[in-house]
């Protein structure tokens, strides 16, 4: 008789979990999909796992399979042994599973009625084999009642407490340490870097020329209610785009695509942030509070589904950086300018179309046809160039004109120095544009211009500009 290894899905052979996965795919496909996935919770898990399994749309050939795994069991059939996957996962996905990788010579898995987990493992494991030895490969305290009837264990990236209920039982044992979990990677799902389009809530304060304490401290509150919010905004999107992110050649190695942090982990930080910020926002005012508020529901929405809503998506994130400008106005009670507006929706605008260059771009050079989770084709590339262009040279015009209206008379003391910042964005955004369209772009131009030289010089120079401007 040969030897068999039995292999489970979720934490050991995969970096992720199908469940949830299945989830946010269902989630992402119908808004609706949480509250039918309660009512089939109502019926057990089984339902549940059935329910999201004929939901979920899920690239099995993008998953983040653990190497170390694979390697493992191409070894033991090497050796002659045979391989089954026997998992609590949905039925059809363990097949569609099984069939990428042409691994195991036996796939099982739950169906509406049976949830194959635990002792109900254990009892499937007992009752297919018989006496016939076999060892059991988990990572989870579920899995104890199966490595109880296996005649091996073997544990994968289990914590030291489970790692001796394992041992305890006194079989032969190996234990495999193929990934660790760091804060770093933690960290990154929130996206930090993105904080920094943030410091648009100071703007109003800088224009205003008003830097008393207060609002100071209103505008650096305003500032990290946001951040958190955004944090929560951007690991939810993260779930939601997991079969995107994969199929991309950067995105790919995003903490939750990659399985550098499991989704359950975000299924439970992205509504900590949300409330973090809302308490937050709560100290400046309900007027605050609600421009946050319909920044949330806006960024929800594009998750959900205006991304793939064409020209929509893009006005969509222009509107988001004009909302920050309207944030501090509103947590700090600096009026808003007419000028700054019209100026942020245009400037922004263009940015969200050298976003969008930036994706069509690489899609080009890759030979793909149609962008995935998005509404774009190749051939729409000149079109959205040319909307990042008009709308950047717009916003130079709106700045032109507003050097020369009255307010800037009242606030600067040499106005005229305030059109070297015209120039300078002039040259900054016909430069970004032609970058994007050689293929160089980041997928942010905003992170790009940090990261970029001629960038920083840009900036400097134009804060040098509007220092002269103002004290000259």
């Amino acid at each position: 008789m040969k030897k068999m290894l039995i292999v489970d899905l979720d934490g050991t052979l995969l970096k992720s979990d199908i469940l949830h996965e299945s989830f946010w795919s269902a989630f992402g496909k119908d808004w609706r999909s949480p509250f039918l996935a309660a009512v089939a919770l109502s019926q057990g898990k089984a339902a549940l796992k059935a329910y999201l399994g004929s939901e979920a749309t899920i690239d099995v050939s993008t998953l983040p399979y653990d190497d170390e795994v694979l390697a493992y069991i191409r070894a033991f059939r090497k050796n002659g042994g045979r391989v089954a996957l026997v998992t609590a996962s949905h039925q059809t996905l363990a097949e569609n599973i099984a069939e990428h990788l042409q691994i195991f010579d036996e796939v099982h898995g739950s169906d509406g009625a049976h949830n194959l987990k635990g002792a109900n493992k254990a009892e499937f494991l007992l009752e297919r084999f018989g006496d016939e030895a076999f060892c059991y490969m988990g990572d989870a305290h579920a899995d104890l009642p199966v490595w109880q009837a296996s005649q091996k264990i073997v544990t994968v990236n289990a914590p030291s407490s489970l790692r001796q209920k394992a041992e305890a039982f006194g079989k032969p044992i190996e234990h495999l340490a193929t990934t660790s979990r760091s804060i770093s990677s933690y960290i990154k799902a929130l996206r930090p870097h993105q904080w920094l389009k943030n410091i648009l809530i100071f703007l109003p304060m800088l224009a205003a020329h008003q830097f008393d304490t207060a609002t100071l401290l209103s505008s650096m509150l305003a500032f990290l209610a946001f951040s958190l919010v955004a944090s929560s905004v951007y690991v939810l999107n993260d779930l939601l785009d997991l079969n995107a992110d994969r199929a991309h050649p950067r995105k790919r190695l995003r903490p939750f695509a990659s399985g550098a942090v499991p989704i359950a982990h975000g299924s439970i930080v992205a509504p900590a942030l949300l409330l973090g910020g809302a308490l937050i926002a709560a100290f400046l005012g309900w007027a605050f509070l609600l421009v946050l508020g319909v920044y949330f529901a806006l960024t929800t929405a594009y998750s959900l589904t205006l991304k793939c809503q064409v020209v929509l998506d893009i006005c969509i994130l222009a509107g988001l950086y004009t909302i920050r400008i309207i944030a501090g106005g509103f947590a700090t009670g600096v009026e808003l300018s007419v000028w700054m507006l019209a100026f942020s929706i245009f400037f922004f605008l263009s940015l969200a179309a050298v976003k969008r260059q930036a994706e069509l771009v690489d899609m080009a050079e890759q030979g793909t046809l149609k962008a995935k989770g998005r509404g774009y084709h190749v051939e729409d590339l000149p079109i959205i160039s040319m909307i990042g262009l008009t709308a950047g040279y717009i916003s130079v015009l709106v700045m032109a004109l507003y050097v020369n209206s009255p307010a800037v008379q009242q606030l600067y003391v040499f106005p005229y120095a305030l059109w070297g910042i015209c120039g300078v964005l002039l040259y900054w955004l016909t430069r970004i544009v032609l970058i994007t369209h050689r293929g160089a772009m980041h997928d942010d131009p905003v992170l790009f211009a940090l990261k970029d030289r001629v960038s920083q010089i840009c900036f400097v120079l134009m804060l040098a500009f509007a220092a002269t401007g103002a004290s000259l």
